[in-house]
């Protein structure tokens, strides 16, 4: 984990955990989750290991919080992504 700011109701000792937003969430979910949990948007990279990619390296987005809030955060990005597969 990279150090850095904390969300607000961050205890300094305890752990933050990453939920890594897939590529190609419209930004209006992204900004929904930044509203309405106590998260940090952070940037990762990621090494990818698939197809002929192998070996590169990603830098994705992601969203830092305590473990019950990024879990949280992945059922809720989980439910506007389909509520958005279905509008279409």
């Amino acid at each position: 984990m990279t150090e850095g700011a904390q969300p607000e109701g961050q205890k300094p000792d305890e752990a933050l955990y990453d939920v890594l937003i897939p590529p190609g969430v419209p930004r209006k979910i992204i900004l929904e989750v930044q509203q309405k949990f106590d998260v940090q948007l952070v940037e990762r990279t990621e090494k990818l290991t698939f197809a002929n990619m192998e070996g590169d390296a990603r830098d994705l987005l992601a969203f830092r919080g305590t473990k019950d809030v990024v879990t949280q955060v992945e059922k809720y990005i989980i439910e506007k992504l389909n509520e958005f597969i279905n509008e279409k």
